[in-house]
């Protein structure tokens, strides 16, 4: 698989993602995948627990993409996920095995409040 179709995946996950069509959203995944998450210390194994676990949580979420980079069988999407209308800054790390995520790592970050001494220097992003 090319890039173009792993991106093109890509955006067909996520967007599946952000409309809770589960069956489409785990379609990029193989069946043997890992996803971790380091914060909470979790592992699943598997595309049907992968799906299982999203599939079981309450929240109402939405995902608004910032970007996607990669190349080959690397690709990192920088996300908004808002639970339940909190958001958090997310970093997928997707690994691809012939066309397919072979492993994912997820990073979450709660937004902060900018550091006064740097206010000269910044600009406030959208």
């Amino acid at each position: 698989m090319d890039d173009h179709a792993i991106r093109a995946a890509l955006n067909h996950h996520w967007a599946a993602s952000d409309m809770d069509d589960f069956a489409a959203e785990h379609m990029i995944y193989r069946d043997d995948a890992v996803l971790d998450y380091p914060q909470s210390g979790e592992r699943i194994r598997g595309r049907r627990n992968i799906e299982a676990s999203r599939a079981a949580q309450p929240n109402q979420k939405r995902f608004t993409v910032r970007r996607i980079v990669g190349a080959g069988a690397l690709w990192i999407t920088e996300y908004v996920l808002t639970y339940d209308g909190r958001p958090s800054h997310t970093v997928s790390i997707m690994e691809f095995v012939d066309g397919q995520v072979v492993h994912e790592t997820q990073y979450f970050a709660d937004p902060f409040e900018p550091g006064p001494s740097r206010a000269q220097w910044v600009e406030r992003m959208p």
